[in-house]
């Protein structure tokens, strides 16, 4: 009980906002690499940093990834997430096409 949460700080406002956010593959497919996971991470970041966030800790799997997200309150949450997956989507799907291609027909993720 001893942990210290770390607060951030507005001109109105203190505020602690973690954000645990799940995102799964187009029909749970287990197509994600370690190579793919590892690139997930820094794209994620950057948008984490673009957004004014930061991103704490990231893990995954094959078929989905957890990522554990502090933002400022004044951010919409729904803008974030889908500016992340369309980012990441985009991104994973051209750089590792050739992967992902196996698995899906059309160019989803």
């Amino acid at each position: 009980m001893d942990k210290q949460v770390s607060v951030s700080k507005l001109y109105h406002c203190v505020y602690a906002l973690h954000y645990h956010l799940v995102i799964v593959t187009k029909y749970r497919q287990r197509c994600l690499t370690a190579a793919m996971l590892a690139r997930l991470r820094e794209i994620a970041q950057a948008r984490c940093e673009g957004w004014g966030g930061e991103l704490l800790q990231m893990n995954g799997e094959p078929d989905h990834i957890h990522l554990l997200v502090s933002l400022s309150p004044d951010l919409a949450l729904s803008g974030f997430v889908n500016n992340l997956k369309t980012t990441t989507s985009r991104l994973i799907r051209k750089e590792f096409a050739a992967e992902i291609n196996k698995v899906y027909r059309k160019p989803v993720l």
